[in-house]
């Protein structure tokens, strides 16, 4: 039975915690950071006239520190305060010279940098930071108190939208698929705790609210393609219909479009819920992932065929900006059975654009197309317009980290989590002279070691491809006449091909390079192994990325008989005169 302690707390610790990494928040049940910048400047507004605010609800983790059960969008918004990530309703920043912590935090760790312009007085400063907010601490709490504790705040008042309730402290296979699903689709993924000074990082940006979060809501598939508005990401409506369509898709038959329906598939204990689960054990979650992420890659590759165009406005004849995620259900279950069901592949993209073309007037779209029976015919009806296009194909080299999706989610990932993530655009120079460099090979063998001593539970990616800097994509632009497909922060993938083709080899041999690398290093046998058999090749839009796996390790690996580490971002040898550092290392494992 869990304890509960309570006692106000002043903004001032709070942050204290913040600044020392103890306030982290779990992804299995927190919504993402969705506050309007005018929630956040009323909240402050609240604070500095000392009015009440509500409570937080922390819960004591085992390895330190805090999760926020209840209050995250509180939380994030007085710390982003102090740290002039906004001013005030008056146009007013938070006057961070007057707040030690703070200011050390932002000088001397390079935390985040201070915006200029007009602060508010030193007494608003104290006052902020003297302000004291009710907090409780859960100690001692199960993972199911904690999910029943943050599901019954969450339903007084109906704050959630409907899928958010059904996710809000459902812990089963089918809310786990579709929650980590959607976050690889959204490319927000991470692992299922987070710090909460990284919210920003897996945070979706909307054009009308600009906060600086990393996620913009415009590259996002489900809003590129038109399929759902911006401000339905913030209401979870793409975790719904990726709900909808696994529930179709894993449970073998249609379910009806309706809120009863998912509400009876999320609903514990209920038969649809059972018969779901049981599906999903048998069909596997991870399999079901890979095959969605490639029907959406299919989809996208159709959409670029030819001139590129946006998925709404090819099915739709007429204009229009409505969403449409039922129709992209239909759509999608069609794509699949054809892919999976029937073992094919498209093998003329343009055409299957032109077979979808105007399929508003083809399929029912209106609100009487939900049942099952009404469903089924749509997407029998698109199976006919789009099966002509497609051979008979085996889609075994789909399962593992190869989607496009995939590969940008790794890019995403190495901002947030840089010690278990490297990047390399190759291994030819950028000189005019473009031979070889032997030692991109050498240093990414020693960061596979690096990356494998970062601890247990703790796997990391490297790619081949990917140039993380604007200038190396430029040279590559202009050397090797390919465009780059910028993903995130200056980060763009440039591909292998084009090395492959300058040094007169198939993508095959190539790739064999890479390998035959680590098959001859000296590299611990059972890291090396494991590093090999996981590694796989992503053609990625037709530029091709090397994807070079380091599992998880129960014991320290070497190279040559060496011992090598992340430090952030680079790639160290340890001393070996360096015992307390060397026994360090060990303990990670212990």
């Amino acid at each position: 039975m869990a304890e509960l302690d309570s006692q106000p707390k002043s903004i001032q610790s709070l942050y204290a915690w913040y600044s020392e990494n103890k306030l982290w928040v779990n992804r299995r049940y927190q919504r993402k950071l969705v506050w309007t910048l005018e929630e956040k400047q009323k909240l402050i507004e609240s604070v500095l006239k000392r009015y009440p605010i509500p409570a937080i609800l922390l819960a004591e983790r085992e390895e330190g520190g805090y999760e926020v059960i209840d209050g995250l969008q509180r939380l994030h918004t007085i710390m982003s305060f102090i740290e002039t990530a906004f001013k005030t309703l008056d146009d007013r920043y938070f006057d961070v010279s007057r707040f030690v912590t703070a200011n050390t935090r932002s000088e001397e760790e390079r935390a985040f940098s201070v915006n200029s312009g007009e602060v508010i007085s030193a007494r608003d400063v104290g006052t902020f930071l003297d302000y004291s907010i009710a907090v409780s601490v859960m100690r001692g709490a199960t993972d199911e108190e904690i999910d029943d504790v943050f599901s019954r705040i969450n339903t007084y008042g109906h704050r959630l939208s409907d899928q958010e309730r059904r996710q809000a402290g459902v812990r089963d296979g089918f809310s786990t698929l579709v929650r980590e699903l959607s976050c690889e689709v959204r490319g927000d993924s991470s692992d299922d705790t987070i710090r909460l000074d990284k919210m920003p990082s897996i945070s979706v940006d909307l054009p009308m609210t600009k906060h600086g979060y990393d996620v913009q809501a415009e590259a996002v598939f489900w809003v590129e393609q038109g399929i759902l508005r911006s401000t339905d990401l913030r209401d979870s409506m793409d975790e719904q219909c990726i709900a909808d369509i696994a529930a179709c898709i894993v449970g073998g038959s249609l379910v009806e479009r309706s809120k009863t329906a998912l509400d009876g598939v999320y609903e514990k204990g209920s038969s649809e819920n059972s018969r779901v689960l049981d599906a999903l054990s048998s069909y596997g979650a991870d399999k079901f992932s890979a095959e969605f992420k490639y029907c959406l890659d299919e989809i996208q590759k159709v959409c670029a065929s030819g001139t590129a165009k946006k998925l709404r406005s090819i099915i739709f004849s007429k204009t229009t900006t409505n969403a449409f995620p039922a129709v992209f259900a239909i759509l999608c279950v069609a794509f699949h059975e054809l892919l999976f069901g029937e073992n094919k592949k498209i093998v003329d993209y343009e055409s299957v654009r032109k077979a979808i073309t105007n399929l508003d007037k083809r399929v029912e779209t209106g609100k009487g197309s939900t049942a099952p029976s009404e469903r089924r015919e749509n997407i029998d009806t698109i199976k006919g317009l789009i099966r002509p296009h497609m051979a008979s194909g085996n889609h075994q080299d789909i399962y593992g980290e190869h989607t496009a999706m995939d590969v940008d989610n790794i890019i995403r990932n190495s901002l947030i989590e840089a010690p278990h993530y490297e990047l390399k655009q190759g291994i030819i120079r950028l000189d005019d002279g473009r031979t070889v460099d032997p030692a991109v090979m050498d240093k990414v063998v020693k960061t596979i070691c690096a990356i494998a001593n970062n601890g247990k539970k703790r796997a990391g990616t490297i790619l081949i491809g990917v140039a993380d800097k604007k200038a190396d994509a430029e040279r590559i632009r202009q050397l090797d006449g390919i465009s780059p497909r910028e993903v995130c922060a200056g980060r763009s993938v440039v591909g292998v091909k084009r090395e492959a083709v300058r040094l007169g080899e198939t993508t095959e041999r190539y790739f064999a390079r890479w390998k035959d690398a680590i098959r001859s290093s000296g590299l611990s046998q059972g890291l090396k192994d494991s590093v090999l058999s996981s590694m796989s090749y992503s053609d990625y839009y037709g530029l091709g990325v090397v994807i070079i796996r380091v599992p998880e390790m129960s014991e320290v690996s070497l190279l040559e008989g060496k011992i090598y580490i992340r430090e952030v971002d680079e790639t160290k040898e340890v001393d070996p005169v360096d015992v307390a550092r060397t026994l360090e290392i060990g303990k990670r494992f212990a």
